[in-house]
């Protein structure tokens, strides 16, 4: 046992070593060079459309500023998980991130994630891109951080070993579903047994029967195949989730305003590209689990939006009815 944690100390300790080394190694560029320099951090294998999307925004960056910045890029937590990376951000020890846990910080910017509140992607992009995502991301400059965009997550649909076809198909089915408030209540409204867990122990808890189900993005469910342990892809959409893009407000202050508006530009440009990328694989990746023998259910959502109406009055109570009133008269 201490030879054990002995071997664990001295591989937290050779990467600490490492991320040092690195961060030392990009400052003496920027030093050298006399550039500016970002550090971008994101939780995402680099096969994935998200580094793809990232390093698309680097590329912008670095042709419109004719090189005098140059952005870093850090995928598949390289530097902590998300969580980590954020408070890294809100220390400006990291520039920049892209995730999802920025509830820890102010959980009113999981109003988007409100149960069947966009009908589209092109609803959800209009009202993330206007004055109603700019007003949810306001509190987080309190904590340093300055949300400049919002990349994709995409809805998020039901997968299980039995057809989901009305609500009440979900009743006592045990599903997994992340530590997120709104994702746990949306499925104990509709009369699942919601269980919260690591998403790395999903594909064994999926194949030890552990749970039952699962609720994911189509591209988590084709990447991690689950078609290899659930027989039905349910289309229920009961949820969209953005992927917010943030920067340290205290680094922010250091740029000048036409860089400034060059990040933000190419933030909104890159957010775009993510979700077009998105969309056009969702098509073929749907396709190609159809093909390995996964059936594809498209319910009446109605019935489940009746259901979730419940979810919409505990979120107003927690944090008043303006905010969700203002969003739902945008998306009306």
């Amino acid at each position: 046992m201490k030879l054990i944690r002995n071997i664990m100390i001295t591989a937290i300790s050779a990467l600490a070593l490492s991320l040092i080394w690195i961060f030392a190694s990009t400052n003496d560029l920027a030093e050298t060079e006399g550039v500016t320099l970002i550090r971008f951090g994101h939780g995402a294998a680099e096969t994935n459309e998200r580094h793809l999307a990232v390093m698309h925004f680097k590329e912008l960056v670095e042709e419109k500023s004719n090189g005098s910045i140059q952005v870093q890029v850090y995928p598949a937590e390289q530097l902590g998980s998300e969580a980590e990376m954020i408070e890294s951000v809100t220390f400006n020890d990291l520039q920049m991130v892209a995730a999802s846990a920025f509830s820890q910080y102010d959980q009113r910017i999981s109003v988007f994630e409100l149960p069947y509140l966009f009908d589209s992607y092109e609803e959800a992009w209009s009202t993330l891109d206007g004055e109603i995502g700019e007003k949810v991301a306001e509190p987080f400059l309190e904590d340093n951080l300055r949300i400049v965009g919002y990349f994709e997550n995409g809805f998020r649909h039901v997968t299980s070993n039995v057809p989901i076809e009305k609500p009440e198909d979900l009743q006592g089915i045990k599903i997994r579903t992340p530590e997120f408030p709104l994702s746990i209540s949306t499925f104990q409204a509709l009369g699942a047994n919601p269980t919260p867990m690591a998403f790395g122990e999903l594909y064994m808890a999926l194949q030890q029967g552990t749970v039952d189900a699962q609720e994911n993005p189509v591209a988590n469910a084709y990447s991690s195949k689950f078609q290899e342990v659930q027989q039905y892809l349910n289309l229920t959409a009961h949820q969209y989730m953005p992927l917010p893009v943030a920067i340290s407000e205290e680094f922010w202050q250091t740029l000048s305003e036409s860089d400034q508006e060059l990040i933000k530009e190419s933030t909104l440009e890159t957010a775009q590209f993510h979700r077009d990328l998105l969309r056009e694989n969702e098509e073929s990746m749907i396709a190609e689990l159809k093909a390995d023998g996964m059936q594809i259910i498209e319910p009446d959502l109605e019935p489940f939006q009746a259901e979730t109406e419940e979810v919409y009055e505990s979120f107003k109570r927690q944090f008043g009815e303006e905010m969700v009133n203002s969003i739902l008269e945008e998306v009306q």
